[in-house]
């Protein structure tokens, strides 16, 4: 005959051989003393559903008395947050061979790193609560739900959908680095557009080795050397000392500080660079290049990542255009408070994965409004840029 399980508070009780029948071979639970152990409502349900449980005492003097699976769930999806959902995910990782534990004390996995948004560790196969071989700690989200981007470094994510399905993604703390060995020259002028700046005369090396901008011109213009870069990218090499401007033309098609003979004329050329990012798109600009001007700085090569619904794709090792090698990761730019939606998260790693990159995102902070830093630094000095990769898992 099955034990029955009586609860008391928020943990379900078993005695008799309820150690050696759950905790020892099952890794069930947690013992109290003797062969009583005490369960989560999580795991009683689980062992009610399986009939390794024959029923659970849920009250002695409102007459409740004991109760199967069906009465326990729903008691419990009352009682207890988000019940449904961590069910859900338990049975299913219980299905695929782990033993788990609630990250919570005073049970086995309670001294896991966010407690509070850790639901679950599970452990590695062939591992118990008692070895503490922690495989995935799992949070478990459902699709409506929202979680913070900050911290998610380290988890398992088990999003459960409408229809009870489950999707796993890992979150990883990233470095990234490159090895594209590319100085740019000491110096470029350039003409500032609503959106963009031309350099009319750059050298050759800056697109085919550094793969800044687009060439503006093709194989049968009379016109040669013309690149344009993108606001971002023109905005990092004025920071840099690089870029500086000959002209700017305004929203209103107005140009000032043209000189006959190209000379620099427009002062401060980040700052003016980084104005009108900020016009174009507004404080999203500066987190941009914040994350630019880290990228660039580990010797990766960030390009525009529009056509895959991202800031920007990287290459890791450019030698030149002519041999480009496969971009490797999709990168979008978020504040670092950003909250996810669950399918926010699936569209970019789905999309990441169907194209042969890995998603990060680059949890970005911008220290100051810097609205009067003459030389445009401050949005990228000030910055503190965490990378977040996230990618789809199978248990």
């Amino acid at each position: 005959m099955q034990p029955t399980g009586h609860l008391r508070g928020d943990a379900v009780r078993v005695a008799g051989d309820a150690r050696q029948r759950f905790h020892d071979s099952g890794g069930y639970g947690r013992p109290l003393g003797g062969d009583e152990i005490a369960l989560s409502r999580v795991e009683a349900a689980h062992l009610l559903f399986r009939g390794d449980l024959s029923g659970v005492t849920i009250g002695e003097d409102d007459g409740t008395g004991e109760v199967g699976f069906e009465r326990f769930f729903v008691e419990s999806a009352a009682a207890a947050d988000r019940f449904a959902v961590r069910y859900l995910v338990y049975a299913d990782l219980r299905d695929r061979g782990f033993y788990l534990s609630p990250a919570r004390d005073p049970w086995p996995g309670g001294d896991v790193d966010a407690p509070d948004a850790v639901d679950f560790v599970a452990y590695e196969r062939g591992s118990t609560p008692d070895t503490g071989n922690v495989k995935y700690p799992v949070q478990v989200v459902g699709e409506r739900e929202s979680l913070p981007a900050a911290g998610l470094a380290g988890r398992t994510l088990a999003v459960v959908d409408e229809e009870s399905d489950i999707t796993y993604f890992a979150a990883t703390s990233r470095e990234i680095a490159g090895a594209t060995d590319y100085e740019p020259p000491d110096r470029l002028t350039g003409v500032l557009l609503a959106d963009r700046v031309v350099v009319w005369d750059a050298p050759e090396g800056l697109y085919e080795r550094g793969f800044y901008g687009q060439p503006l011109t093709g194989r049968a213009a009379a016109v040669e050397g013309a690149v344009q870069l993108s606001l971002v990218e023109a905005a990092s090499l004025a920071a840099d000392g690089v870029l500086s401007l000959s002209a700017s033309v305004d929203a209103a098609g107005e140009a000032t500080g043209s000189s006959s003979d190209g000379a620099a004329e427009t002062d401060a050329p980040a700052a003016a660079v980084v104005a009108r990012g900020r016009d174009v798109e507004g404080e999203r600009f500066d987190r941009r290049l914040a994350a630019y001007k880290r990228l660039r700085d580990a010797d990766a090569v960030p390009k525009t990542g529009f056509k895959f619904g991202a800031d920007f794709r990287t290459y890791l090792d450019v030698e030149t255009v002519e041999d480009l090698p496969h971009s490797e990761h999709l990168v979008r730019v978020v504040e670092a408070d950003h909250r996810f939606s669950p399918r926010e998260l699936s569209l970019d790693v789905r999309l990441a994965g169907g194209v042969r990159k890995e998603m990060v995102f680059a949890l970005t902070a911008v220290g100051g409004d810097g609205r009067d830093d003459a030389d445009g630094h401050d949005a990228v000095r000030d910055a503190a840029v965490e990378w977040l990769s996230v990618g789809r898992l199978t248990p």
